[in-house]
């Protein structure tokens, strides 16, 4: 295998399937029996979700509302959407642990990295919700954060594309595809990998992003064992 450990990073749009919120059946299904493949493939799996299929924390804002106040908001949704996942991957058999940057029992215990280190040392899928627990971060800076905290051999953006390009390939066709990527080139073409807060932290501990199609099924496995189909910036 390419990577031991990594940090799944998904957008809680992409929950979203065809829909034009909440969250799709199909999409949670297909997601969690890659995510199986990939811990029944020996590796180690934790996961962070947005939650922009419920609610943003900058949308509301934009509409006045406080933003400490929406990023809470926002925060919450994660959480659902995490639950979700839970839900899902024990269906499929799983063994999880549900953890937060908030701590909302009976529902999760508080993130901590060692608590998260010894569950995916057992066996099981780490799903972190709430964020960093803090406002003004979004889900890109908690997911850095908590895959430098986990020790994660690199951080897997999946997406609704199959990597990096020269610009939105869904409304350029002539646009082009990077196979790798270094932090500073990202910088120099003003390519927009993850928010900037969560790009330094990347860069500033050595940690590898993997962006890819997530959509597609048997890509994560495909990107775990090494296959080169997405984008990596390092």
């Amino acid at each position: 295998m390419k990577y031991n450990r990594v940090l799944l990073k998904l957008s809680g749009e992409s929950l979203m399937g065809a829909q034009s919120y909440g969250i799709s059946p199909e999409m949670l299904e297909q997601y969690t029996k890659d995510i199986k493949a990939a811990v029944e493939a020996g590796v180690e799996v934790a996961i962070v979700i947005g939650g922009g299929n419920i609610f943003r924390g900058l949308s509301g804002a934009a509409k006045g509302m406080d933003r400490v106040q929406g990023d809470y908001m926002g925060m919450m949704a994660t959480l659902i959407n995490s639950m979700a996942m839970q839900a899902e991957l024990e269906k499929q058999g799983m063994k999880t642990e549900l953890l937060s940057g908030l701590a909302i029992e009976p529902i999760c215990k508080e993130m901590s990295r060692r608590r998260a280190i010894e569950a995916m040392q057992e066996g099981k899928v780490v799903i972190i919700g709430g964020g960093s627990g803090n406002p003004f971060f979004t889900t890109d800076t908690a997911s850095a954060l908590r895959a430098v905290e986990i020790k994660a051999d690199a951080i897997l953006k999946g997406t609704r594309v199959d990597g990096i390009y020269t610009a939105d390939p869904e409304k350029d066709p002539t646009a082009t595809k990077f196979d790798t990527l270094t932090f500073q080139d990202c910088l120099t073409k003003r390519l927009k990998v993850m928010d900037l807060t969560a790009f330094a932290l990347c860069e500033e501990n050595n940690l590898p992003i993997y962006v890819f199609d997530m959509n597609k099924p048997g890509n994560l496995l495909r990107v775990v064992s090494g296959e080169n189909i997405g984008t990596e910036v390092k």
